[in-house]
């Protein structure tokens, strides 16, 4: 994610697409491909993203973008290794979060 987001129970489709630097139309494409993905719409039809469906596209945007899995691909590990990826990822994210203060220490120091 390239913005972190605010503590929020619901992010609208614009918020999602900045935090991820990517189109509203790719969060609606990944919406309609990954049943993982489940957001609330309100009587306009307005997605309303919960903070589960944004770990969710984090965790697709990291095996689609960064590891350079297809969307089959990354469906499919998706459904085998679900605990699994998720698991890694999340040991991964608090890898770079780690990296991101000890960078941050260096430069003040």
């Amino acid at each position: 994610m390239k913005v972190d987001l605010p503590e929020k129970l619901y992010y609208n489709i614009g918020e999602v697409a900045e935090a991820f630097d990517v189109n509203t139309s790719l969060i609606r494409f990944w919406e309609k491909e990954f049943d993982i993905i489940k957001p609330k719409k309100n009587a306009k039809g307005n997605r309303k993203f919960t903070q589960t469906d944004v770990k969710n596209f984090e965790l697709i945007y990291h095996l689609v973008k960064e590891r350079g899995f297809t969307l089959e691909g990354a469906k499919l590990h998706l459904k085998e290794n679900k605990s699994d990826t998720l698991s890694k990822f999340e040991i991964i994210r608090k890898l770079k979060g780690i990296k991101a203060e000890l960078k941050a220490l260096k430069d003040s120091m």
